[in-house]
């Protein structure tokens, strides 16, 4: 049992090292969202908020995930500008939870949408698109794909017109 504790403790303080740089309990996430909106504004871009923290192992898969596939990496350079919102003990972003109506009702990861004017335009549970001890990369693409900018251009939709 002695053993199992250290080996869950160097596991844990392994992953926590490894991701420390995605999620920043010290940032200013009502601030950096902000930004990430004027960013997107200027891009024509969708914000990506994926909210959770280093301690979250499906969070930080879910970004190992993203970057490996080529596909999916170019439509979240190419539609998104990602925001890493960080809960944790030490901050857990309260007010700005509450502004998306407590997205954490889903479990971490979860995933907010917003447009380029910052209204929150989706709320993703990441459980839907899990596959094993990972991701389904086609439902990954499908989800990215139904929320970019382009899906909203109503001139992909003439055809609809009659």
């Amino acid at each position: 049992m002695k053993y199992f504790l250290l080996l869950l403790f160097g596991i844990g303080s392994f992953s926590a090292f490894a991701s420390d740089s995605l999620y920043n309990p010290k940032a200013n996430a009502r601030a950096d969202i902000s930004k990430a909106i004027a960013k997107a504004r200027s891009e024509k871009k969708h914000i990506l908020i994926q909210a959770g923290g280093n301690w979250c192992g499906w969070c930080i898969e879910f970004n190992r995930f993203v970057h490996a596939d080529k596909k999916i990496d170019s439509i979240l350079n190419s539609s998104f500008i990602v925001y890493h919102l960080n809960y944790s003990p030490q901050n857990t972003n309260y007010e700005v939870f509450q502004q998306y109506g407590f997205p954490v009702r889903f479990g971490f990861p979860v995933f907010l949408v917003l447009n380029g004017e910052g209204q929150l335009i989706h709320t993703q549970n990441s459980s839907y698109l899990e596959l094993g001890r990972s991701y389904d990369a086609e439902k990954v693409k499908e989800f990215l794909l139904g929320w970019t900018p382009a899906a909203f251009d109503e001139s992909n939709y003439v055809w609809m017109k009659k």
